[in-house]
């Protein structure tokens, strides 16, 4: 049995209507779903993150590796331990948009996170992908970014499947620092 678990249900005050479950609560998960630090508007003054987070130190960003025209980031909302994304410095919303040399650096920044993942915590796979638009999912439709998910074999299992909550053994600052450890040299 679980820490904490008897076989008689226990009062659960302010939790709902006691049952024999255990909580692993992720009130983190709120922020995002009321919408923080989601932009105003389409402008790159309107709020965007993704052209705030350049300013900040790179531990406060949570950047892990910057170029001359992209940089990565963690993601504030992961998927995954290690969930970053590669986001341009200037403020586009379509894939098309970049230039020749956003589009090289890229893909480029991508390929020395995947390795870098693979080297700090030997992930097995990848998702890497772009929601182009807010009806394909885009959380910030307005200022282009490319996931990369690690994946490990066995990493779907019932918490989010059916306890639709993702566990995370990992602080952000911790698997920020890890990775930029272990990011590639250019």
């Amino acid at each position: 049995m679980l820490s904490g678990m008897t076989s008689e249900p226990e009062q659960q005050i302010g939790a709902g209507v006691p049952d024999a479950f255990q909580r692993l609560w992720t009130p983190h998960r709120m922020a995002y779903i009321q919408g923080e630090n989601k932009p105003t508007g389409p402008g790159a003054g309107d709020g965007c993150p993704f052209c705030v987070v350049p300013a900040e130190s790179d531990e406060d960003g949570l950047i892990i590796a910057r170029g001359e025209h992209v940089y990565a980031v963690l993601n504030l909302y992961p998927y995954n331990s290690g969930h970053l994304m590669v986001v341009p410095y200037r403020h586009v919303a379509d894939y098309t948009e970049l230039d020749g040399d956003e589009t090289a650096e890229l893909a480029a920044l991508t390929k020395q996170a995947m390795t870098a993942l693979r080297a700090a915590s030997g992930a097995q796979g990848f998702n890497i992908g772009m929601n182009q638009g807010d009806v394909a999912g885009a959380g910030i439709a307005a200022h282009l970014h490319q996931h990369v998910v690690p994946r490990w074999g066995g990493d779907v299992n019932f918490m989010p499947v059916v306890g639709h909550t993702k566990v995370l053994p990992q602080l952000l600052a911790d698997t920020r620092k890890m990775l930029a450890d272990a990011w590639p040299a250019a």
